[in-house]
Formats: structure tokens, C-alpha cells, sequence
């Protein structure tokens, strides 16, 4: 007898779907959405809206391919939990899409389509929340940048266990002749929180506009994969010129900057 979870549920396969890339600070307000209603024993809660999509088109200019004329998708955050994060954002919709579908795995194991892409975003602060957007950034790398030191007191104070024990020294001896000198090159570095290695970026480049992309693996500890990804995100590279080879941030992260400096 066949089993039928082995199959593939393709009933929402032609379903359109959105696929966006939006920063950090939005995407845990997406994940904790609160409730608008308090559950009962026989209804549960019904999720509270996130945000709201405007859709802008302008009617005097022709339909052709300026991008003048295509419509502009503005993101507004709704709710009080999201804070001091920027609440309008402009999504930027992508040309050149790969056609993709979404999948799904139930507990179960069953797997099922659940729609295809039809239209892919790349999410930024709009231009008259860049600035506060920038601030918030350079608020939350000074935090992340402070290091907590915490003083912890021991209650055994005859120091028994800060002496090493008959045969110990011995070991620990022996057991540094037997391992093999790693070189730090090697060394497997660990990822940060994506949020946070962005706060650490904008105060490097406030520091100095220019890192290449060696000078920033030895400041952040980062391996150099994730660290191109974001830099392709947030800086522009240097083909030419006296900074050449180097790395500095976009127009719009710059001029947040600048405008903060006194």
C-alpha cells in the first residue's frame, strides 16, 4: 500500500506569492506579531496585522519602459510594539527574477507547494526615515560594541580548586607537546546576528570611509563570505581610482551618516 505523505501537494501551486528581503529591525516585528483578540475556549486568536502595502501608480505618465512609470511599492509598519523603528520603507522590485516556488513540510513530514513567486522586493528605509534609520544603527552598534565585564564571587575561597592536583601539571604538560600549531588564517570563525554585524559596519565606516575587504576580515573576525554578502548590500566597491580595491558605503547610508556628524 503506498503511502499518500510521499507525495507532493500541488493544490496552491499557481498562487501568487511575494519573496522580500527586508532588514533585520522589520523582520523580528514580523515574527512577533501580537494578537488583536483574546482567545477563547472556542475560538483562537486572530493574528494582528503587521504592516500595510501602498501601491502607487501615477496615470499621466504612458505605460512604457521608464521606470518613471512603473508602480512604487511603499511598506507602512502598524502597532505600537515596533518602537523607535523606522515605520515607511520602499520596496524595490527586482526585474530579473529566477522563477521560484515556496514548499512546505508539515510536522508530519508531508511536503506541499505553496505557491510560486511572483514578484521579489529588496525592503529599505524610505528617504524621510533614512536618517532616523541611521541613528538607530549607530545607537545599536555602540550597545552591541560595549563590552559587560561581571565580577562573580566564589564561595569556596580556600582555593582548592584554583591548585592543580598530583599529576595534573604533568598532563596538561604533555598534551600541549602532542597538539599541532593552527594558524589563525584557519581558524573557523563564528557568524554574528546579521542586525548586529550591520550596526558594527556603519561605525567602522564612520570611523574611516575606505576598508578593503581584508582590512575588515581582521577588524570583525567574520568569515569573508558573510561579509561580502553584506557589503554587497551596503557598500559600493571601488573598480578605480586613488580607492581602488576598497570598499565605501552607498549614497544613502553616507548621507545619513554625514548628517549626523556634527
Amino acid at each position: 500500500m503506498e503511502n499518500k505523505d510521499s507525495y507532493l501537494e500541488t493544490s496552491k501551486a499557481e498562487r501568487s506569492m511575494w519573496l522580500m528581503k527586508c532588514p533585520a529591525l522589520v523582520s523580528r516585528s514580523f515574527k512577533n506579531p501580537r494578537p488583536s483578540s483574546i482567545p477563547t475556549s472556542s475560538s483562537p486568536p486572530t493574528p494582528q496585522a503587521v504592516a500595510k502595502v501602498i501601491l502607487s501608480i501615477d496615470p499621466r505618465v504612458s505605460n512604457d519602459d521608464n521606470d518613471s512609470s512603473s508602480p512604487q511599492f511603499t511598506m507602512e509598519l502598524v502597532g505600537a510594539e515596533i518602537g523607535d523603528v523606522p515605520k515607511r520603507y520602499s520596496m524595490d522590485m527586482s526585474k530579473d527574477l529566477v522563477p521560484m516556488s515556496v514548499f512546505s513540510e508539515s510536522s508530519q513530514g508531508k511536503l506541499s507547494v505553496e505557491g510560486k513567486i511572483l514578484n521579489k522586493f529588496d525592503m529599505r528605509p524610505h528617504d524621510e526615515n533614512i536618517e532616523n534609520y541611521g541613528k538607530l544603527c549607530r545607537e545599536r552598534t555602540n550597545k552591541y560594541m560595549t563590552k559587560s565585564r561581571q565580577i562573580q564571587v566564589i564561595d569556596n575561597d580556600n582555593g582548592t580548586h584554583m591548585r592543580p592536583m598530583p599529576g595534573m601539571m604533568i598532563a596538561t604538560v604533555f598534551n600541549e607537546k602532542k597538539k599541532t600549531p593552527t594558524k589563525t588564517s584557519e581558524t573557523k570563525r563564528t557568524r554574528r546576528d546579521r542586525g548586529e554585524m550591520e550596526d558594527i559596519m556603519f561605525k567602522l565606516f564612520e570611523r574611516r570611509p575606505n576598508w578593503t575587504l581584508r582590512q575588515l576580515i581582521q577588524e570583525t573576525d567574520q568569515p569573508e563570505q558573510f561579509l561580502k554578502d553584506i557589503l554587497k548590500d551596503l557598500c559600493i566597491y571601488n573598480n578605480k581610482g586613488t580607492n581602488q580595491g576598497s570598499y565605501e558605503l552607498k549614497p544613502e547610508y553616507k548621507k545619513a551618516s554625514d548628517d549626523s556628524n556634527p
